[in-house]
């Protein structure tokens, strides 16, 4: 057998999977191609390598070495995506700090991490002061600021940004390193607790890139990246590599605009300008700029949106639709790296009326290329893809996180049986399309009887004085549970009878269970977000049980 080994002569290179040969083609193939930040800069591909060699050097003179770890607090920018290959290209590690969290848990990130330099933007200043004089680790601050006034503050900064890079060679000699050194490190909020750190290496991240890249780049129309594409993401960038899509867009050669601070306003005004065509955000993002009066003005015909972190409503989905937007769905979270799935319409399907194709496009999706993706029960046995019967998401993939960092017990939970588990309860049709039906800790269990917190809002979102709703379960002594839903005023105040009858609609035609018609309805100003923008179910959990 082991004369089948593949023999490698002495003088072969070994071409390792590093972040920087995602970097290297592109700019020798698309060197005018641009990158765009907001309404203040513009610069091509050329002058994109020369910034991440300037601070590649500049991090380097601060004493930055391999296996040290460098954090950024930023808006979504260039100077991020710079971040994003320079860091993890001379071997130290990039954490992306989620500006999101409380101080305290920052500061929890940051000794976790153990970072030893933090770049971070004037806005964000006002937390480090706050916190700075418990910060064990970090001998440098680095000021990224997109104004020339220098801000008051007590953190001590070493230098800005642009100047630090302006004096700095163009050149670097990034060196091959061993594909298995850890490129990232951030932290998820969907634990209880502190926040859990998840890391990924040069590999993982690569070829996630390359099954991404096959993923989104191959079908022949629908929900299609290609190299005329222009991207923006609408993600925050400390958000798993925001969805690891800046690493495709710029293995691929495209056109990239960052928005900076998001304001719906700007956002518009830049798919406009810069001629968007694909982006990816969470549903109250993409409702935000639907629901705003510029959206009026620009034409959204040409732009593909991938719809992740948590469930799209039908309703968001078909209004979308009917403004020419091609969206879809993906799925992954912050141990997946992220996308292990995406819900492209089949060619043949896409002639159909826009209210039948949304139920595909707003299904979790089929696996992408190299994804192992399973239905299981309690004792991980498979459960049949039968488009009824449910049970966990478990997954392996190469490019899923090894574990929790600094936590051998919750890595040992999370991986349990050799399968990454996600929590995620779903069923599977016999056209190998997903569809998560709820998270096993969100799911409502009424006399005994599973039912989906996530249908619930999707049907009921679909009313017309319905702008959001979450449904969580009520303690209920009786039936041991009963469907809450709190719901945010759409284009009249809601009504609980009205919509209650609403309800018994779906359950009179089979879509709902009789127990759905147990809803207690709420009408709240707003509904609590995490800090990505997914509807925070244990904070609602714990104003309102």
């Amino acid at each position: 057998m082991n004369d089948l080994l593949i023999e490698r002569t002495s003088s072969a290179y070994t071409y390792p999977l590093l972040i920087k040969n995602l970097l290297a083609y592109p700019v020798v193939n698309n060197p005018d191609q641009e990158i765009v930040y907001r309404d203040q800069l513009r610069f091509d591909y050329r002058t994109l390598r020369e910034r991440i060699c300037r601070l590649a050097n500049a991090l380097t003179k601060l004493g930055v070495k391999a296996g040290d770890t460098v954090a950024v607090m930023d808006w979504d920018s260039h100077r991020y995506l710079e971040c994003f290959f320079a860091v993890p290209m001379i071997g130290a590690v990039l954490h992306t700090i989620n500006v999101r969290l409380s101080p305290d848990q920052i500061l929890y990130t940051i000794d976790n991490a153990e970072d030893d330099v933090i770049l971070v933007h004037s806005d964000f200043l006002p937390t480090l002061d706050a916190i700075k004089g418990r910060i064990d680790t970090v001998h440098d601050y680095v000021l990224l600021c997109d104004e020339q006034v220098q801000p008051e503050t007590h953190v001590p900064l070493c230098g800005e940004y642009e100047a630090l890079l302006a004096n700095a060679s163009t050149e670097f000699d990034f060196p091959d390193l061993d594909e298995h050194t850890r490129a990232t490190t951030f932290y998820t909020t969907g634990t209880t607790g502190m926040p859990k750190g998840v890391y990924f290496s040069h590999r993982q991240l690569v070829l996630h890139t390359l099954g991404a890249l096959a993923a989104i780049g191959t079908p022949k129309t629908q929900g299609r990246l290609h190299q005329q594409d222009v991207y923006m993401p609408i993600t925050p960038m400390f958000h798993v590599h925001a969805w690891g899509l800046p690493y495709v867009a710029t293995a691929l050669g495209v056109k990239q605009v960052y928005p900076g601070r998001y304001a719906p306003e700007l956002l518009l005004n830049l798919i406009k300008e810069e001629d968007v065509t694909f982006s990816h955000c969470v549903p109250t993002i993409l409702h935000m700029l639907l629901s705003h009066p510029d959206v009026e003005s620009v034409d959204l015909s040409r732009w593909k949106v991938i719809i992740g972190g948590a469930a799209m409503p039908q309703s968001l989905c078909l209004a979308a639709l009917k403004l020419g937007i091609d969206i879809f769905t993906g799925y992954g979270m912050s141990e997946t790296c992220p996308i292990v799935a995406l819900a492209h319409v089949p060619e043949d399907q896409l002639d159909k009326p826009l209210e039948e194709q949304v139920e595909i496009r707003c299904k979790t999706g089929r696996a992408i290329p190299l994804v192992g993706m399973h239905i299981v029960d309690e004792e991980m046995n498979p459960v049949p893809a039968d488009g009824e019967s449910t049970g966990e998401i478990v997954l392996r993939a190469p490019w899923l996180t090894q574990g929790y960092l600094k936590d051998n017990h919750n890595s040992e939970q999370l991986w349990r049986g050799g399968y990454l588990h996600t929590g995620d309860v779903a069923n599977q049709g016999p056209n190998g399309y997903f569809k998560i039906t709820d998270r096993a800790k969100d799911v409502i269990k009424i006399a005994g009887e599973w039912v989906s917190s996530l249908e619930l809002e999707d049907l009921i979102a679909q009313h017309a004085t319905v702008s959001e709703v979450a449904v969580i379960g009520l303690p209920d002594d009786k039936w041991g549970e009963r469907p809450l839903a709190l719901v945010v005023p759409g284009e009249s105040e809601p009504n609980e009878k009205e919509l209650v009858s609403f309800v018994k609609s779906f359950v009179d035609s089979g879509r709902l269970t009789r127990h759905a018609m147990m809803l207690k309805v709420l009408v709240v100003d707003e509904i609590d977000k995490t800090s990505v923008g997914k509807i925070d179910k244990k904070v609602l959990r714990k104003k309102h049980l």
